[in-house]
């Protein structure tokens, strides 16, 4: 009885804890405001502008697209959904952001952003030219500015250039520079025999910073960059440069990534404390995806290098997933869908971490926290800011 009476006598304060508790809860989850999403990359976050060009790299034909709703062959190069579409959706966006090229991307769509994404895309503009068609970051940075010019002739610039300047920009770009540039057999051996590794990285580097600084330019503020993953643990590296018939991953790709990726986490960190107002964030999805390789059993894998669509190649590396290609029946039991490409599965993972990793992750913060970031007053609150986080 005693006890009955003092929570009776103490209900009101636990009623008023409990909602002071949802509400932080509530200002924790939702201290942000997803605006727009803006993406730049390769096939990795294509969703569908290679549909709209000639190109050798396609992906808008089955099995791709398997696990998406309906089935539908997107032009993503997965069985369902891309990283930014896993990031979308977990941010709140109603739909997936639609690719630049698609006819219907038009209008007040574009307000709440656009996709420029390219498979076989590049830093470097001769990146890819085996597949003839690709929009190359060069490319894809006109594209937006035609669609910033767009926005400011409807909007007037004062809106227009609060929309971008609250907006989520992603760039993920690398990987092509090294499969389909320095690395592609045969046709890349008399660049390397006059250029080594470090002067080629330090070329793309070059490239990156000026293209990076123009996208800051067009009032991007809040960029997340990602590094390139271990290329040299994908399906198709294993089957085309594997010596011997070994199962594990091929260290010249992952020197190369590796090497890139310490002088891009400089460049970061440069054009951070540099460009007033910015806020440049490092993904590392080199660690994200060696992780899951590692350590494939306890992310609920079975298969860390192999393709789930296959032709041939032991690791079924030799040939893109194309029509009649084999395909695993448990999509969530690989880390590859293709010789390229993650699985869904290894998708939704690689975001999660980006969303709410530590600084191993992502760093000086993660999405959510990078979303929530004040980057007003015209860099002047940003530049107390980065003092504090470099």
């Amino acid at each position: 009885m005693g006890f009955s009476i003092l929570h009776d006598r103490f209900r009101p304060l636990v009623v008023v804890f409990e909602l002071v508790c949802l509400c932080l809860m509530s200002i924790m989850c939702m201290g942000y405001d997803l605006s727009a999403n803006f993406i730049f990359g390769d096939s990795i976050v294509d969703a569908g502008n290679n549909d709209y060009i000639v190109s050798l790299s396609k992906a808008n034909y089955p099995p791709n697209g398997i696990d998406f709703p309906n089935s539908v062959p997107t032009g993503r190069y997965t069985n369902a959904r891309t990283i930014v579409d896993i990031l979308g959706q977990e941010l709140g966006l109603a739909e997936f952001t639609p690719p630049y090229l698609a006819p219907t991307t038009t209008g007040s769509v574009i307000y709440k952003g656009v996709n420029y994404a390219s498979g076989g895309g590049g830093i470097l503009n001769k990146t890819g030219e085996i597949f003839g068609g690709r929009i190359n970051f060069d490319a894809q940075l006109d594209n937006f500015a035609n669609n910033r010019h767009d926005i400011i002739s409807s909007l007037g610039m004062r809106k227009a250039v609060n929309l971008l300047r609250t907006a989520f920009f992603s760039v993920t770009m690398g990987s092509n520079d090294f499969i389909n540039n320095y690395l592609v057999p045969i046709l890349s051996v008399p660049e390397r025999t006059l250029v080594s590794p470090d002067e080629f990285i330090e070329e793309v580097i070059s490239k990156y910073r000026i293209q990076l600084t123009r996208l800051y330019s067009l009032d991007a503020r809040k960029i997340v960059v990602v590094n390139v993953g271990p290329i040299g643990c994908i399906p198709y590296i294993r089957d085309t440069m594997q010596l011997g018939g070994g199962n594990g991953c091929v260290d010249l790709p992952n020197q190369l990534a590796q090497g890139f990726n310490r002088r891009l986490k400089d460049l970061i960190t440069e054009l951070r404390s540099n460009l007033p107002g910015s806020m440049f964030v490092y993904a590392d999805a080199y660690r994200i995806v060696s992780d899951i390789i590692d350590n494939y059993k306890k992310y609920g894998f079975e298969v860390p290098d192999g393709a789930c669509c296959f032709v041939s190649g032991k690791h079924g590396g030799l040939v893109p997933c194309v029509p009649g290609s084999k395909v695993c029946p448990d999509r969530s039991k690989y880390v590859f869908w293709d010789p390229y490409h993650p699985s869904d599965a290894s998708n939704t993972i690689i975001a999660q971490r980006l969303l709410d990793g530590d600084l191993n992750d992502i760093s000086p913060m993660n999405i959510r926290q990078l979303l929530s970031f004040d980057s007003s007053s015209n860099g002047r609150k940003d530049s107390s800011e980065r003092n504090r986080i470099n």
